[in-house]
Parts: C-alpha cells; sequence; structure tokens
C-alpha cells in the first residue's frame, strides 16, 4: 500500500487562509493526501467570513479551532506550505516548505465576503495545482 502524501497548511493566525486551504485541499484530493493546518500566533476562532466562503463552495469547516504549528507538525510533513506574508516555518531536511503569496484584494480596496471569495478561489487554485502534482487529482 502506498503512503499517502502529507501537507501542512500554515499561516499567522490559523483563523482563515491555512484552514481554508486544507479545507479546500479535502475537498480536491479526499482521502488521497494526509492534510492539516496550523499558525504560528493561533487565535481563538476560525474567521467568520472564511467559513462562510467555503461553505458557499459545499466545505464545512464550522467546529473548526485554530492550532498551532509544532516542530513535529513540520517534520511529519511532506510539504508545508506557508500561506501570506507574516506566517514563518524553519525548513527540516526532508520537508518541502513554500511560501504562497497568496491574493490580498484589501490592497485593493475590496473587503468583506467579495474579499474572502477572490481569496477563496485563488487559494483553490493553488490547492488544485498541488493536489496535482502529488498525483492525488485527476
Amino acid at each position: 500500500m502506498e503512503r499517502r502524501p502529507t501537507v501542512l497548511f500554515v499561516c499567522a493566525r490559523n483563523a482563515g487562509k491555512s484552514p481554508m486551504a486544507e479545507g479546500l485541499m479535502r475537498r480536491a484530493a479526499g482521502a488521497a493526501v494526509d492534510v492539516s493546518s496550523a499558525g504560528t500566533a493561533p487565535g481563538t476562532s476560525l474567521n467568520a467570513l472564511s467559513v462562510q466562503a467555503l461553505a458557499e463552495v459545499g466545505v464545512d469547516l464550522a467546529g473548526g479551532v485554530p492550532r498551532p504549528v509544532t516542530p513535529e507538525l513540520v517534520e511529519a510533513a511532506d510539504v508545508v506550505v506557508v500561506l501570506g506574508r507574516e506566517a514563518r516555518v524553519e525548513p527540516v531536511p526532508g520537508t518541502r516548505v513554500e511560501t504562497w503569496v497568496t491574493d490580498e484584494p484589501s490592497e485593493r480596496g475590496i473587503e468583506g465576503m467579495e474579499r474572502m471569495r477572490l481569496v477563496r478561489d485563488d487559494i483553490d487554485r493553488r490547492v488544485r495545482a498541488l493536489a496535482r502534482e502529488l498525483g492525488a487529482l485527476g
């Protein structure tokens, strides 16, 4: 039996972008990828607009809770994806670490749900490309 690739998505608070990426990877790859998310300075709850934006595309994040990134999570991952400019993860031998500088519509004055949908769609495109690369999406 082949081992499934493990992906860890990291952002600063583990409240918006990294949980969105985790949910979108689950939707794209199903059980073909072990996926989780964590934050370098986790908040206390998920961003309500992130939860709502994913619900619009059939991904349920309700009940999710931010958690801290640990060296063990990083070491266990085949790929660590850092989302945004705030979070940093120390590289670990044998684990690929990449950073996705995602679209930030607020820099263009776009806020609220419109902003969150654009962020979601940008992350979704990247997640699908990664899932394809890992052989988890046709």
